[in-house]
């Protein structure tokens, strides 16, 4: 009776370390969470290989970038194919859907890849480009200028979600998901209908600040976000050095971001424009983050809220807004206090939009308005 008891209590004891033991031993953020990965903008099967050859070993995502490859369905199936049997995930960029063959490919992409093929990274900078270039474009083909900023976001989002090609893309993708990259507004890229946008590390721009509005944006509206490092010199090295670029990958980390991509163009070696630093700077993240078993992303507590529909650049403080106006004195006040809170609060805080669809209460412990007074 005695080696009965003993053999069911053994049993039990089995059972519940095979069901239950494995649930707490599971880190924070599994291999499949967490998108590490190049670009290749090339034409070459031979310069991607020698590419994916570099980084296999250190990261989990390609992504074949604007350039001859998302115009040659023979080039591009090449070097998906040795992406997939390298072990690597990739996405495919495409900025325009006009060849009949690129329609065909996204309908058979998802069988033939499976879960490897993440997604389509479809235009680049659908909202911040309009800061820089839309006075240009409305007074070349569309007409009639919008006559507030209400008018212009819904301008903004109505035509995208209605646009041929994320339209089409987004319908012919049953699993897989839609991507961009920005360097302002993410906010509205989302409610455009993407489902994750990377914020650009590169240039001047803060990324504390980066970081708190493309994960705020995320956060309001249930979807993803990631980082691409992009240049940040226009001529060569473009890129930053290893030692920046490496703290870079860990901000984008630390903060939660689930992609993180580096932005590997133009060739001016024979892998691009990533260096022997680069390269080593992503391979000690990549092992520093395999060994991460406690990982635990930083949660923004505080939240600012800017007015609904307000596409205030907020690179500068006379940014514009959409594009069309100057700034004014709101523009002046959310530069003041984001300053201020940003300074205080760093990672903690992300910033968000007034919009009634999207409530901040319960999200965050504090919140705080454009017009606050912050001391």
């Amino acid at each position: 009776m005695k080696k009965i008891f003993l053999i069911t209590i053994l049993v039990v004891c089995l059972l519940f370390s095979f069901f239950v033991v494995p649930i707490f031993l599971i880190p924070d953020r599994r291999d499949d969470d967490l998108f590490v990965g190049v670009t290749y903008s090339g034409d070459s099967v031979f310069d991607a290989k020698i590419l994916i050859d570099r980084v296999k070993s250190y990261t989990n995502l390609l992504v074949v970038q604007s350039g001859p490859a998302s115009k040659n369905e023979t080039l591009l199936n090449e070097i998906c194919n040795y992406a997939f049997d390298a072990g690597l995930s990739f996405i495919v960029y495409f900025g325009k859907l006009d060849l009949d063959w690129q329609r065909l490919w996204l309908e058979r992409v998802e069988n033939k890849w499976g879960s490897s093929f993440l997604g389509v990274y479809f235009f680049d900078e659908p909202a911040g480009s309009l800061l820089d270039s839309i006075n240009e474009m409305w007074n070349e083909s569309l007409g009639e200028t919008p006559k507030s900023i209400e008018e212009m976001a819904n301008y903004f989002v109505d035509s995208w979600q209605s646009m041929p090609g994320l339209v089409t893309v987004k319908d012919k993708l049953t699993s897989s998901i839609t991507f961009t990259s920005d360097y302002a507004l993410y906010w509205f890229d989302y409610l455009a209908g993407y489902d994750v946008v990377l914020a650009q590390f590169g240039w001047n721009h803060s990324r504390i600040q980066d970081i708190a509005l493309v994960r705020g944006a995320a956060r309001l509206q249930e979807k993803d976000w990631g980082v691409i490092l992009t240049w940040t010199f226009n001529n060569s090295p473009y890129l930053e050095d290893g030692e920046k670029f490496y703290e870079d990958l860990v901000f984008a980390y630390d903060n939660g971001a689930k992609y993180i991509v580096v932005f590997n163009f133009p060739k001016i070696n024979k892998y691009g424009v990533l260096e022997d630093e680069h390269f080593l700077a992503l391979e000690k993240f990549w092992q520093e983050i395999q060994i991460d078993s406690d990982y635990s992303p930083l949660k923004a507590d505080y939240v600012l809220v800017l007015p609904n529909n307000y596409g205030f650049g907020m690179r500068y403080v006379e940014d514009s807004i959409w594009g069309l106006w100057k700034s004014d004195k709101k523009s002046m006040q959310i530069w003041n206090v984001s300053r201020k809170l940003l300074s205080q609060y760093a990672f903690q805080l992300d910033i968000v939009y007034e919009d009634d669809r999207f409530s901040v209460e319960n999200k965050y412990s504090r919140i705080f308005y454009w017009n606050s007074t912050v001391s």
